[in-house]
């Protein structure tokens, strides 16, 4: 008795030709979607360096080095305030393993042993609150190392230099103000004390007069 396996397979590939022809229909979509625009919070930045490299983040509690992923790593200024910050995101999921100022005081150094690798000190906004943090990069080359390393210390001490302090001057003048302020309810307060004694001089006084013409009026 012949096999009828070939003849269903040839069944089975003719209903596979058939379902792949073009039948001319057009069919309109059931849902129209809009297009969105898509803000990345980097459209009032320019990029002034954009490489591949992987992020290690250094963990106190385990004593050891974390990947946080590997994607692109930008430096990106601030068009009106000149202020520079790092930003990376993780290629495929684009979540954030790195997003800080560079800021005067910073620096970069070479990770011992591999001359692809960096490490530096920040204060980091990538999970949401402010961290001190330990970071060390891996690039594809000692190449792209070395740009990183000589346009961060770059911009760490443009930040410096003409602008030791903006910052540290809106702090001064903070603390002034407020040493101000202080000063100012330490006066009103000592003057409140003087006039207090004063205040219950005078109504003690006109009690006593009270008095003295209520018993003038009963007599």
């Amino acid at each position: 008795m012949a096999s009828t396996e070939p003849e269903r397979e040839n069944r089975e590939e003719e209903a596979e030709v058939n379902e792949d022809e073009d039948t001319g229909a057009q069919v309109a979509p059931i849902v129209r979607l809009e297009e969105v625009a898509v803000t990345t919070g980097e459209e009032d930045e320019d990029a002034v360096l954009d490489l591949k490299a992987k992020m290690y983040r250094f963990d106190k509690e385990g004593n050891q080095w974390k990947e946080r992923g590997a994607g692109t790593v930008k430096l990106l200024k601030h068009k009106q305030t000149g202020k520079v910050r790092l930003v990376m995101r993780q290629s495929k999921t684009l979540k954030i393993c790195a997003n800080h100022l560079i800021s005067s005081g910073m620096s970069v150094q070479e990770h011992s042993g591999n001359e692809k690798s960096c490490l530096w000190h920040a204060t980091d906004f990538s999970d949401g609150e402010l961290k001190d943090e330990l970071f060390c990069i891996r690039f594809a080359s000692i190449e792209n190392c070395k740009t990183f390393m000589e346009k961060f210390t770059e911009i760490a001490e443009s930040q410096q230099v003409g602008k030791e302090s903006t910052e540290g001057d809106e702090a001064a003048g903070l603390i002034e103000n407020l040493s101000v302020e202080e000063k100012k309810n330490d006066e009103k307060a000592k003057e409140a004390e003087e006039k207090e004694p004063a205040k219950e001089e005078k109504e003690a006084k006109k009690e006593k007069e009270e008095e003295e013409k209520k018993t003038e009026a009963s007599t």
